[in-house]
């Protein structure tokens, strides 16, 4: 008995209260910025803690530069990724809806926040890229829904990924503590024990001055100030130090090394220079044990501070990431995509990759788009209210409280728009899980449900081939090896005259097939019959033998290739306005390296599969 006949036999039609508890209400959704941002952080930290699930919703400049750079069910997992690659790269995050939940039976808390983001280079290291894309329609949309550009550009949160803080601390200049030596360098040179010989005895002659000076109260400023000058001692801060600059890495190990020899009053710090490497070692002089205590519990304070500064909202992603609890997603690819680009580092080149990379930031989440799929009305809705409306059909009450609604601006002003979305996303999540507990034996307890409920959801995601695949409504199990594209058409073509006129083409079509258009300039042909795309590429491609209205076809500039053409020009990043131009591309390329994923691969062919071309 399929699932769907299962719920249906198990839920009434929805009642008029539940009828009430999904209708498309407005949440009161904090607004976060720059001046309120710190004080957030604590707030945000605890609804973190105190919520089983965090639930999130991205706000983009842009999705897709072309019709055919959307994720379509001609896409494996690999092509998927490198378009959603391409996208989050591009694109800038100028929304960050974040709503960590907790369901207790049918009640659901939720606290939803909307923060404002803006790549801004506040610390003058060039980080992070000043420049980004932004496709006309989406900013559009936005104005529409009442979002603030300005609010957005002066007072919006600016951030570094990992990499670029790893990178800000060499940029920054400020000295830093090195790490324990666990290892000692290789042998010495004789050029190494001479350099290690010079260096001993100016720290030893320096560190003797420094003790003599703390015992020395008599001395006037003049001697004091000679002794310092000949010693080539400094200050840092109020204590007393000595710079060494160093040619290479070499030097600054065997350095460290020497300087354990005086650790019980010497603490040596690393001068970063702008390559990114170190330019000098300064040892600190410390006067006492509980002063050398105090200098690195300043000097960890102070990198706390600073790494908060630079930071920025990626503060809020280590929150999401330490808290280890499950990520409620409506668009894993797209959202996971910009949020590694952005957050992380530099994306993975492929799938796999990029699956094992974002697992150590976030080894828990959960694609609502898959679950929805589980539901058979749901299967071919991508749109949260119309997924709402469409669960009214089941009684699952949820009874929504948002907790930190007292701290909002008006829950009517329209720049909440985007805020909404992730209470929508954390109620339809609520929703789902309500209906497949009904499922479960009624001898478990809630608690338990919760449980088994999180560890399923979270594992919807682990394999690569489902995290991305795609649903289509009426969907086919299909070879990527029967698929041939076609282009070099009139494009007053449509997809039923295309598919006429092929018939009376050739052989091969008398078998079934179909055609779908992915642009304007390309359409695709899938073939039922397994050797049916072979015979028809080979066909074509012996333009001598070709005959009848496929060779007039072929003068008039038509052009075929099969589905590796189209997986190559994704991989190399012929990110042309139009597919057919890709595609050429791609033909006249000399590359041939072929990436791992080259083997045939099953994808979902929907007979729904068609581009709305108002929306081009």
């Amino acid at each position: 008995m399929s699932m769907l006949l299962k719920m249906q036999r198990r839920f009434l039609s929805a009642s008029a209260g539940n009828s009430k508890t999904l209708n498309h209400r407005r949440w009161s959704v904090k607004q976060v910025t720059k001046s309120n941002f710190k004080s957030s952080l604590d707030e945000l930290r605890t609804s973190i803690e105190s919520s089983d699930f965090v639930a999130l919703s991205l706000q983009n400049t842009g999705s897709h530069a072309a019709a055919w750079h959307r994720v379509s069910a001609i896409d494996t997992p690999q092509t998927s990724y490198l378009k959603a690659k391409y996208a989050a790269e591009r694109y800038q995050i100028f929304q960050f809806a974040l709503c960590p939940f907790s369901l207790r039976g049918s009640k659901l808390t939720v606290h939803p926040y909307n923060f404002y983001l803006f790549p801004r280079d506040e610390l003058k290291l060039g980080m992070p890229s000043y420049s980004f894309s932004c496709q006309a329609s989406r900013l559009t949309a936005m104005a529409r829904e009442g979002f603030d550009f300005n609010t957005c550009i002066y007072e919006g949160i600016s951030y570094l990924s990992r990499e670029q803080e790893s990178a800000s601390k060499f940029l920054s200049g400020n000295p830093i503590l090195p790490d324990p030596i666990t290892v000692p360098s290789s042998p010495s040179t004789v050029a190494d024990t001479v350099f290690v010989g010079r260096i001993r005895s100016r720290v030893k002659n320096w560190r003797q001055s420094c003790i003599d000076s703390s015992s020395k109260t008599g001395d006037d400023d003049l001697v004091s100030s000679l002794r310092k000058l000949v010693l080539g001692s400094e200050q840092y801060g109020s204590r007393l130090c000595l710079t060494i600059d160093v040619c290479s890495e070499r030097q600054v190990q065997l350095i460290l090394e020497m300087l354990t020899e005086f650790s019980d009053d010497v603490v040596p710090l690393l001068v970063a220079s702008k390559s990114r490497g170190t330019q000098a070692v300064r040892t600190v002089f410390m006067s006492s044990k509980e002063d050398k205590d105090l200098f690195k519990r300043e000097l960890k304070d102070l990198e706390t501070e600073e790494n908060r500064r630079v930071r920025g909202f990626r503060e809020v992603v280590d929150l999401i990431s330490s808290s280890q609890k499950p990520v409620v997603s409506q668009n894993y690819l797209s959202d996971f995509t910009s949020i590694h680009a952005k957050f992380l580092g530099p994306l993975p080149s492929n799938v796999d990759d990029f699956s094992s990379s974002l697992s150590s930031a976030f080894p828990n989440v959960v694609d609502l788009s898959q679950l929805m799929k589980e539901i058979s009305p749901l299967s071919n809705i991508s749109n949260l209210p119309a997924a709402m409306s469409s669960l009214n059909r089941f009684f699952a009450p949820v009874d929504v409280e948002v907790a930190n609604q007292g701290c909002v601006v008006k829950p009517d002003e329209g720049h909440q728009m985007h805020g909404q979305n992730v209470v929508m996303i954390s109620q339809l999540f609520a929703k789902l899980s309500t209906i497949q507990k009904s499922d479960k034996s009624p001898a478990q307890s809630n608690e338990d449900l919760q449980a088994l409920d999180s560890a399923e959801h979270a594992n919807s995601i682990t394999s690569n081939d489902e995290n991305v695949k795609v649903w289509s409504k009426n969907s086919r199990r299909v070879s990527s090896e029967n698929l041939v594209f076609i282009w070099g058409v009139s494009k007053k073509m449509t997809a039923a005259m295309l598919k006429n006129v092929l018939q009376k083409s050739h052989a091969v079509f008398a078998r079934e097939f179909d055609v779908k258009y992915l642009d304007r300039s390309c359409a695709v042909v899938v073939f039922w019959e397994s050797g049916s795309s072979e015979t028809f590429l080979r066909e074509v491609n012996n333009e001598e033998q070709l005959v009848g209205s496929l060779r007039e076809m072929a003068a008039e500039g038509l052009r075929v290739a099969g589905y590796e053409t189209y997986r190559r020009a994704c991989r190399l990043g012929f990110w042309e306005a139009e597919l057919a131009e890709a595609l050429d591309k791609t033909l006249e390329s000399s590359d041939t390296d072929l990436d791992s994923d080259t083997k045939p691969s099953d994808i979902s062919w929907s007979s729904e599969l068609t581009i709305n071309f108002d929306e081009l």
